[in-house]
């Protein structure tokens, strides 16, 4: 199987669930050290340091899974990014650069893994966020890239049903990692963002993202073989408020 962003965070946290439940796993990413931190907790996980925007990428990253263990059973798609970009100071970079990572590489990864996932029935698990479906000021971009992808994954479960391939994906509330410091705030706006959102989440906390892990994993199960087309908000009961 294949997660991308696996170097910290929910990507992390979803290679080792999978290694621990007996997958072999190979997680992307941009960085090689944490990369290799990740790779470090199981010896199931195997690395591959890419950017998945990069041209070729795609499909690099699905033959390496491939040269190594011959198949592609799950993709994950976690990989994303988080850019404050309000509506005065958004560029045509800034949104290209959102899209690209958000929206379209993903896409073209499950393109060039889904002949392999046909051949075995497999899964695609795209990463949303409680922001695929609300609104969030200041962000808007983040926020209808989010949305895309909670869009795709419908279009896509009805698209592959056919060949017996699944489509969900999780849509996570906020969750301990490294997004808000990667989003360009000072430590001081993160722990103020982060207090923020602890204070409007009913059961009163951030997720961690073993958390979220847990439930990347019970998507991908073949228990849940009926189950495809859903977005399951794992937010500490958010999507009610």
């Amino acid at each position: 199987m294949i997660v991308t962003g696996a170097g910290s965070g929910i990507g992390r946290a979803t290679a080792v669930s999978f290694a621990e439940a007996g997958a072999r796993v190979l997680v992307v990413g941009r960085r090689a050290d944490a990369l290799a931190g990740t790779a470090a907790l199981h010896p199931a996980i195997g690395t591959l340091t890419a950017d998945i925007c990069a041209p070729g990428a795609p499909e690099r990253i699905v033959q390496e899974a491939v040269t190594r263990w011959g198949r592609v059973d799950v993709l994950v798609n976690n990989a994303g990014i988080l850019a404050m970009m309000p509506l005065p100071q958004v560029t045509a970079e800034g949104i290209s650069q959102m899209l690209a990572t958000n929206v379209t590489a993903p896409s073209l990864l499950a393109s060039a893994a889904l002949p392999y996932l046909r051949d075995v029935q497999g899964s695609i698990i795209n990463v949303s966020s409680t922001f695929g479906h609300r609104p969030l000021a200041h962000a808007s971009h983040y926020a209808a890239s989010k949305a895309a992808i909670e869009q795709l994954t419908r279009s896509w479960a009805l698209e592959l049903a056919p060949d017996r391939v699944r489509v969900n994906a999780v849509a996570p509330g906020p969750t301990e990692s490294g997004a808000l410091a990667g989003a360009g705030l000072t430590d001081a706006e993160v722990e103020e963002v982060k207090d923020s959102e602890a204070s409007r989440i009913p059961l009163g906390r951030r997720g961690e993202p073993e958390e979220v892990a847990e439930w990347i994993l019970r998507l991908a199960d073949s228990r849940t073989a009926w189950l495809t087309g859903q977005v399951l908000a794992v937010d500490g009961g958010l999507d009610l408020v």
